[in-house]
């Protein structure tokens, strides 16, 4: 005697060598024994052998239409012997029915089980969706096959084109296009980036960064829309103040927010001002305008492009441009004639801007050397020479140096093509700490933490910084700022361009005017925006920081610079020589902090923003690198950075 069971939801066939009623030992073809419940026993027969039959009734099965088996089977429930019966229409083989049997259990979308042999033909309109839904698989599967394969030969398949961004930084791997891609992927052995960019869907490596940036803080795109009416500066009641005030920055800065004045006092010593743009008078925290500038937290800068919190038109109102007389708060400090500060007094007025005086103009007549000597004559020399006289008065009444360190200037030509895509970068180098950066650091310090201190005396909520035990952050208590050697520190110089400063100037106008601020310390607005902007001026930081090392890389690359020199931080990473880039050399022997070492740069990946690197040899001359680079990882401390206003 001969059975066909099922086990482990598969159908075999064995010869019975002991029936106990309940249970079977059954002997497969290999040779194999088993038990079987007799409950398992679907079919049992005399002929053919075991693997005989199986062997007839695959050939059976597939002989069988399914479609017409549908048609045939009743719509009761029923026994595949019973069916076979009525299919062949005499009293079936057991390769017959065993064929029958095979056909109803591999096609589930027709026949639904109903127990062990026992089947019941699925509904029309159910069928109907489940062949539909095969279809759409069939379909999908040669969707699938046919876009992988237009990508591999470098054709972009049409449906990629509104998916670009998502498939480069938010796959959704249920989609048919992402199973696509990645098979090509698979296949070329190309990298999501370089498979896009041989398909002509990405143009550079720098619209690669860009765009994962854009995707995650931008995805409706940087620009402003036209929900919000452009502010009037028109304030007839501000009084006009009797000053003569000029800016110092940076060539391409066009957030203009702070700017100066010295006048002579009668009895001796000088009235010093420090102007804040006062965008606050005409942007209101419950306007659509306010709202942008709390979206958006901050001006995004990165190398060749910066991506401004407020509009342009907006930011061009409220600019400290020469020629203009701008709404500011003013910080008047009376300085004595041995240039100790006396008193100092806030007032909202319109400035009149005379000049905006520019780095690349000014630090080749006024630097450390022509100030050790005789100062050459030039426009607002003698004031400049005044404020770094008490800029340095300033500084040792905080008991704080500034760090001397090597900062870096990007600019980028984007007229001009390299073989790396558009742009051409010039990187080049200015030291950090000069006398106009100390002139404009210690000002901005103490503007901050005058205005801070009076905020915190006056019961106003403010958001300040603090550092206790070398940590630095956000909060609402006038906390110490161990670092720059003050009481209380609440940003407030850079309203253009960080909405901390805005939001404090706010409060600041409402304490000029006598008025409720708009913020209390336990407000949710307020803490939340404490907690958003911390959150998103670092992600905007360390964006900053990849496209300088982007860019760096670049430069290498542009330069034909393979072996160049670098200076040993610790262990493997090194930092090249006139770059803020740091590269791991895993054949760095062991040496010294700073001693010098030429590298060659074996491979670069603009996409990765990486570079292999290789030790070559140790520099006759140590050069010890410059602390506290934007890319030295060994800098934690942001002292350096905390009065300067942001780089652009």
């Amino acid at each position: 005697m001969n059975v066909l069971f099922e086990e482990d939801g598969a159908f075999k066939a064995g010869t019975v060598l002991a029936d106990n009623n309940t249970s079977l030992q059954v002997e497969l073809a290999t040779g194999k024994r088993s038990k079987v419940k007799a409950a398992n026993v679907l079919l049992r027969f005399e002929a053919p052998a075991p693997a005989e039959l199986i062997d007839r009734a695959e050939t059976e099965a597939e002989n069988i239409d399914t479609d017409f088996l549908w048609e045939a089977c009743p719509e009761a429930e029923f026994g595949f012997e019973d069916l076979a019966r009525d299919y062949f229409g005499h009293t079936p083989l057991p390769s017959e029915s065993a064929g029958v049997l095979l056909r109803l259990h591999s096609a589930p979308m027709y026949f639904h089980r109903k127990g062990k042999g026992r089947f019941r033909k699925a509904p029309p309109e159910i069928l109907q969706a489940a062949l539909a839904g095969l279809e759409k698989k069939r379909a999908q599967a040669l969707a699938i096959e046919r876009m992988a394969g237009e990508l591999q030969a470098g054709r972009l398949p049409a449906e990629f084109s509104p998916l670009v961004n998502q498939l480069l930084y938010k796959p959704d791997r249920n989609r048919p296009e992402t199973k696509a891609f990645e098979a090509a992927c698979a296949e070329t052995g190309l990298s999501a980036p370089r498979l896009l960019e041989k398909c002509g869907a990405i143009a550079s490596s720098h619209d690669y960064h860009l765009g994962r940036f854009l995707f995650e803080f931008f995805p409706h795109g940087t620009g402003f829309g036209d929900a919000y009416a452009t502010p009037s500066i028109d304030f007839p009641g501000l009084p006009l103040a009797e000053v003569a005030a000029f800016s110092i920055d940076d060539a391409h800065t066009t957030e203009i927010d702070d700017a100066f004045s010295v006048t002579p006092r009668a009895e001796g010593g000088w009235r010093i001002g420090i102007h804040i743009a006062a965008p606050g008078l005409g942007i209101r925290p419950d306007e659509a305008l306010g709202g942008i500038a709390r979206s958006r937290l901050s001006t995004v800068y990165m190398p060749g492009r910066k991506i401004t919190m407020l509009p342009d038109e907006v930011v061009e109102r409220y600019t400290l441009a020469a020629g203009r007389e701008c709404p500011a708060i003013s910080l008047y400090l009376e300085v004595a004639a041995d240039l100790r500060v006396t008193a100092d007094e806030t007032r909202l007025e319109r400035v009149p801007v005379v000049a905006n005086l520019r780095h690349h103009d000014i630090e080749p007549v006024f630097n450390e050397t022509t100030l050790a000597g005789e100062l050459p004559e030039f426009a607002f020399s003698n004031e400049l020479k005044l404020l770094w006289e008490i800029a340095t008065v300033l500084e040792a009444g905080r008991g704080k140096q500034g760090v001397n360190q090597t900062d870096y200037n990007f600019v980028v030509d984007w007229e001009a093509i390299t073989e790396q895509g558009p742009g051409r970068i010039e990187i080049s180098e200015r030291r950090r700490g000069s006398p106009l950066d100390k002139l404009v650091a210690e000002l901005m310090i103490a503007a901050n933490s005058t205005w801070g201190r009076a905020l915190a005396d006056a019961g106003i909520a403010a958001l300040y910084r603090a550092q206790t035990a070398g940590k630095v952050r956000m909060t609402t208590v006038a906390a110490p700022h161990e670092g720059l050697g003050v009481d209380c520190y609440a940003w407030s110089s850079s309203p253009l361009r960080r909405y901390v400063d805005l939001l404090n100037q706010w409060q600041l106008i409402a304490w000029l005017r006598g008025e409720p601020p708009p913020f209390t310390a336990k407000s949710e607005d307020m803490l939340s925006a404490l907690r958003d902007f911390e959150l998103t001026y670092a992600a905007y930081a360390e964006f900053q920081r990849g496209m300088e090392r982007y860019w760096c890389l670049r430069w290498l690359l542009q330069e034909h610079q393979s072996q160049p020199e670098a200076g040993v931080l610790r262990e493997s990473l090194v930092r090249l020589e006139h770059l803020p880039l740091v590269l791991r050399v895993p054949s760095l022997p062991v040496l010294d902090r700073g001693v010098g070492v030429r590298i060659a740069i074996e491979k670069i990946d603009l996409f990765e923003a990486e570079a292999r690197a290789r030790f070559v040899e140790v520099l006759a001359l140590a050069t010890k690198p410059s602390a506290g680079s934007e890319l030295d990882p060994l800098s934690t401390s942001d002292e350096a950075f905390e009065g300067v206003p942001p780089a652009e």
